[in-house]
């Protein structure tokens, strides 16, 4: 049986689930078995509904959403540095006793995305069935969200979408680049200080307007 052709992001996601099933299976063990459906994560990758994309997440964020927990897995000294408005920290080594519930909705993510993907994995093994990463991890969510770049040949729907990104960064405290040159994940740039978040009550144009529901229907 052949297999179907992968989007960009499928291929990424298989990549990072695979590097983290590997790291997984390098270390050491302790406690019970786990077991892992081969075919059912397969389809979970294939279907992309293993993760949510930065631009997500930041609507979520500038919406006031409240119906998911959103885990940084790195060091303190990393999360106290910079991290995602709204994250609570959880490092991987100390995930398995973090107070998570099961029937939560539960987004990881790391510096990339190996080890948001073997905390994906850890959690999904564990019957959290709403676990899912962050794409790119903190690095997606510099260049999309932070400091998302214009392509020098942007036609007008890029430079609409361009517009709208450039808001949601200023509203995080980025800045976007109209020069085409994406250096969001360039040491010399300078992460935002971290305040808290505008609330709900002027959000930021993330996509269309929604039509006006006719009274009556």
């Amino acid at each position: 049986m052949r297999l179907p052709q992968l989007t960009l992001n499928q291929k990424l996601g298989a990549a990072a689930l695979a590097l983290g099933a590997l790291a997984l299976a390098s270390q050491p063990h302790r406690g019970p078995f786990v077991k892992l459906d081969a075919r059912e994560l397969a389809l979970v990758v294939e279907q992309e509904v293993d993760h949510v994309t930065p631009a997500e997440l930041a609507a979520w964020i500038v919406e006031g959403r409240a119906d998911y927990r959103l885990i940084d897995l790195r060091t303190a000294g990393e999360f106290e540095r910079y991290h995602i408005p709204t994250a609570e920290n959880a490092p991987l080594s100390a995930l398995a006793d973090y107070p998570l519930q099961r029937n939560e909705k539960i987004v990881l993510y790391s510096e990339g995305g190996i080890h948001a993907a073997q905390a994906w994995l850890l959690l999904r093994a564990q019957g959290y069935s709403g676990a899912y990463t962050v794409l790119g991890g903190l690095d997606g969510w510099k260049d999309e969200v932070l400091f998302p770049a214009l392509p020098a040949d942007a036609g007008p729907k890029q430079r609409a979408r361009f517009e709208r990104a450039a808001a949601v960064a200023r509203f995080f405290g980025g800045e976007a680049r109209a020069d085409g040159t994406p250096a969001a994940s360039a040491a010399s740039v300078e992460l935002p200080k971290l305040v808290s978040p505008a609330g709900p009550a002027q959000p930021v144009a993330t996509g269309a307007p929604r039509k006006k529901k006719k009274e009556g229907c």
